[in-house]
């Protein structure tokens, strides 16, 4: 499994919302500050994305896809000088104009996509660099994820047994084109774990990581896999990655712990060794600081939920 796909099986959406709405001709509506992440691509028309906390409007045209990170409250506008509407108080509204789009009743904007509610460090590792907004609008990524649009649209204007959770999958799929395109996108000096994934030398030491947890790896025999001396890798990792690389290693550790004690039958201590560790307390001091509980916890609730 490439490194992409093992970090995204890691995430499971506590909450998720998907589908389509309508914004209507000369209007504007306002969404709320949000936890999770959101990704919606255009259908059909044009309208502005106001995000607070920026200074200029952001137009988005037909085939763009945008996504923004948990963050501020934002605006979609048709009209910008309309006079905005809680998008809480028009929802249905607007998604049964979306599906009746489809009869004819065209004008305004459609948007379709899906917002996700993503908790954890897997989360966190994933999100936290992205910029206030991701801007996907060049015509080769449209063309990449037409499908995935044009097959959502289908399914929300003609719904069929099923259709609840293809469009669902279809959303998380654009999700996955988004941040793969963002990283494409890189500028050379960006930095991030996505941007990591498209250098070929650190991209190398991570799969080794991500391969192996287990494995005792060290700062050299990590350098080593990347052919870099040792200076010039933990200089280049954490500049790009964000953390140091021994410290990357030890997160990317606790994570698949989390899962395993989250959704496995195994022991700690059975954990702990997979892990790489000879003991269980320095599993477990690890464990802590990193998630920030003992393992134990995490264990517990599997039990109670």
């Amino acid at each position: 499994m490439d490194l992409l796909s093992q970090l995204l099986s890691l995430l499971s959406p506590e909450r998720y919302a998907s589908g389509g709405v309508m914004l209507a001709p000369e209007s504007a509506v306002q969404w709320p500050y949000h936890e999770g992440v959101k990704c919606y691509a255009v259908v059909s028309g044009a309208c502005w994305l106001s995000v607070e906390g920026l200074e200029h409007p952001i137009q988005l045209q037909k085939g763009d896809c945008f996504l923004l990170p948990p963050g501020p409250s934002f605006r979609l506008a048709t009209e910008l000088s309309a006079k905005p509407v809680d998008f809480r108080t028009v929802r249905s509204e607007m998604v049964a104009a979306a599906i009746a789009s489809g009869t004819g009743a065209s004008s305004g904007c459609f948007i379709a996509g899906g917002h996700f509610l993503l908790t954890g460090r897997a989360a966190e590792l994933l999100l936290k660099p992205l910029p206030t907004v991701v801007h996907i609008r060049n015509p080769a990524d449209i063309a990449a994820m037409q499908w995935s649009i044009e097959r959502m649209v289908k399914e929300i204007r003609e719904p069929q047994p099923g259709s609840g959770l293809i469009v669902q999958q279809l959303a998380f799929m654009l999700l996955i084109h988004a941040l793969r395109l963002y990283a494409d996108e890189g500028q050379k000096e960006s930095v991030g774990w996505l941007f990591a994934l498209r250098d070929k030398k650190l991209s190398a030491a991570l799969a080794c990581i991500h391969q192996n947890p287990e494995y005792k790896w060290t700062l050299a025999s990590l350098a080593a896999k990347a052919g870099m001396s040792r200076a010039a890798f933990a200089k280049h990792f954490k500049h790009t990655v964000g953390s140091a690389p021994i410290e990357y290693l030890t997160q990317w550790r606790m994570l698949l712990a989390c899962e395993r004690l989250s959704h496995g039958d195994e022991t700690i201590a059975q954990i702990a060794a997979a892990s790489g560790y000879d003991s269980e307390s320095a599993f477990a001091k690890a464990f802590k600081r990193v998630i920030g509980c003992p393992p134990g916890k995490v264990a517990d609730r599997k039990k109670t939920s």
